[in-house]
């Protein structure tokens, strides 16, 4: 069905930054998507209109009470010219999932995801065609209702920003060294951390900050009941591969359902590489690292792609991964996954949606 999106142009358009000065989520587009919430309306008002501040009371809910949820996907340019989106509607199933746990109502994902292709068209000459850039696109929603009673908002407003993007990480598809945290617990089933909001992020910024001082770029957290089993980097899903198997932890309730960790594990079976889901400890894997079981380690996620692991540090015990390489694996699924978004390889998943440009 055709869906009613008023659009606003902004007047002033900003100039765009250089393709290599773009860094991650500095810059913004000159546009942006909104669309309320309230209980006698239900979702409404679907607009584009020109990027900028939004005002709030200072008793929104969610200043107070955390109730916001957002997602994380990608628009790439093709060398042809066309624009890509990489799997948007498992996006939006997510973000409902998230929308779900939070008490936050559905958003309507066929809205959803033709408000994003018509910002996207308003806003194309934004999307970088730069090797390893690409439009990051940021869809959230928070809660607005001006209440401080503790129970779910009766206002929302969903939202799409959009950034052009360069490498997440400094060190490209170079391996990163991650710090396994040992204290500090990030979620455990029953909590939130399969959905994606806010406070998972912010619960991890304080071991983030630790790593960072000691020169990690990441930290690995552990369950939080034994602290032993593996569950997630602090911004993409994890992979190790022994013996030639690849083994990743199993979603438990407590470990987001990655998009790009779903399509990694469809690329690997593809290749005939077994893939094993279950509970993984951190002394396994260890172990494996003395025997020499391990062969590489890597990261998933949109804003990485992947990220290779080089070196693991487990109380105070470094462990080097591959001689602080990129392993085979981690390559091949790099420049294949990226081929498939950008549209110089194949597509034989079905993964990717075109953007019709006017």
């Amino acid at each position: 069905m055709a869906y009613q999106i008023d659009i606003t142009l902004t007047p002033h358009k900003k100039e765009k930054p250089a393709s290599d000065k773009l860094g991650f989520g500095i810059h913004y587009t000159d546009h942006m998507f909104i669309l309320d919430y309230s209980v006698d309306k239900g979702w409404h008002d679907a607009r584009i209109v020109p990027y900028g501040p939004i005002t709030l009371d200072p008793a929104a809910k969610v200043f107070h009470y955390g109730q916001t949820i957002f997602e994380g996907l990608k628009a790439y340019r093709t060398a042809d010219g066309r624009i890509q989106l990489f799997r948007p509607q498992k996006n939006f199933q997510r973000l409902n999932l998230s929308n779900a746990r939070l008490s936050i109502p559905d958003v309507d994902g066929e809205l959803a995801l033709e408000a994003l292709k018509a910002l996207v068209r308003v806003d194309q000459d934004w999307i970088p065609d730069a090797p390893g850039t690409s439009l990051y696109i940021r869809p959230f929603v928070i809660a607005t209702q001006a209440a401080l009673g503790v129970a779910p908002s009766t206002h929302y407003k969903f939202m799409i920003i959009m950034s052009p993007v360069g490498a997440y990480y400094a060190e490209g598809i170079n391996p990163v060294k991650i710090f396994v945290e040992s204290d500090h617990v990030r979620a455990v089933k029953g909590g939130v951390g399969e959905a994606k909001t806010a406070g998972n992020y912010a619960a991890g910024l304080n071991a983030q900050e630790a790593a960072s001082k000691k020169g990690y770029s990441q930290i690995l957290w552990l369950d939080g009941v034994h602290r032993s089993y593996i569950e997630e980097v602090g911004s993409m899903n994890v992979f190790f591969k022994i013996n030639g198997e690849v083994h990743t932890p199993a979603l438990n309730g407590s470990i987001l359902a990655g998009i790009t960790r779903d399509s990694m594990i469809q690329l690997i079976k593809s290749w005939g590489i077994p893939v094993i889901e279950r509970p993984i400890t951190i002394e396994e894997i260890y172990e494996a690292g003395r025997t020499g079981a391990l062969e590489e380690a890597f990261g998933t996620g949109t804003a990485a792609v992947i990220s290779p692991v080089g070196e693991l540090n487990w109380r105070d015990e470094r462990l080097t991964i591959n001689g602080g390489k990129t392993g085979e694996l981690s390559s091949k699924l790099y420049e294949t996954l990226t081929g498939i978004q950008n549209g110089t390889l194949p597509d034989p998943f079905g993964w990717t949606v075109e953007v019709p440009q006017a």
